[in-house]
């Protein structure tokens, strides 16, 4: 396996925050060589870009997750807009609209979005969506703010065929997580199958949503990125050293990461 890059894990949350160091040795060590850590509100954005200054192999994003939107003040706004300047920090997210758990009221959750797009925008920096039974309304937004033909990444994708073209006429881009390994997840198989091979990415989104055949026994973590890349592979028919060079490169250019 090749160096894979993790577009997409929570390393403050608890579950590996304590064990950081050997979460990233683990991860070396099963051909996954950088991982983008991602903010979720004011404090944990704080923590992603601590922990990026510690890690060379470690990029964070700043940002205030919908399920927060509510809570998030304007000077906590405005504090997570100061730190995307931060050295490390390579994107703006994750931010967007959750219509299935509603933790915050919708008219918070668009204007934390908004403010968070006007920002990326200011500061050139390419944008984390976490989208769930929301996907017009997000995609109005996006377009409303301009960002059609920007960086934007639809994180931990699951939705329809229609929504993945949707994504591709604007020039927008999808990660996929270990969802993929599920059972009874056709069409988003057929999704991966098919997309624009220049337009994916990989994530894990650990702790949550371990692949198989690690599902239900470990908790994930970015080293388990190798097993929703060989399946991806198989799913593609491509060699799997190929995929993970090419979703490597993708990742790279999208973050601008060296």
């Amino acid at each position: 396996m090749r160096r894979l890059i993790d577009s997409h894990a929570h390393l403050t949350f608890d579950a590996l925050a304590g064990q950081v160091e050997a979460v990233l040795r683990r991860a070396a060590d099963a051909g996954v060589g950088h991982v983008v850590t991602v903010g979720t509100d004011l404090a944990d954005s704080r923590r992603a870009v601590a922990l990026a200054a510690a890690h060379p192999n470690v990029s964070a994003t700043v940002g205030i997750h919908p399920h927060e939107a509510a809570k998030a003040t304007e000077a906590d706004l405005a504090a997570v807009i100061e730190l995307a300047a931060s050295p490390g920090v390579v994107a703006l997210g994750e931010t967007g609209l959750d219509y299935h758990y509603d933790f915050s009221d919708r008219v918070s959750q668009r204007r934390v979005f908004e403010a968070q797009l006007a920002a990326a925008a200011a500061r050139g920096l390419p944008v984390i969506i976490h989208c769930r039974e929301a996907f017009a309304d997000t995609v109005v937004v996006l377009s409303a703010a301009r960002f059609d033909g920007r960086p934007v990444v639809f994180h931990c994708f699951g939705g329809s065929r229609r929504e993945a073209e949707i994504v591709v006429e604007h020039g927008w881009w999808i990660s996929f997580t270990g969802i993929l390994t599920f059972k009874n997840v056709g069409e988003l198989r057929e999704v991966a199958r098919t997309f624009p091979p220049d337009r994916m990415m990989l994530e894990t989104d650990c702790p949550y949503l371990s692949p198989e055949p690690v599902r239900h026994i470990r908790t994930n973590e970015p080293a388990h990125l190798a097993h929703i890349a060989r399946f991806l592979a198989d799913l593609r028919g491509e060699p799997v050293e190929e995929l993970a060079d090419r979703i490597s490169a993708n990742t790279r250019g999208f973050f601008g990461l060296p």
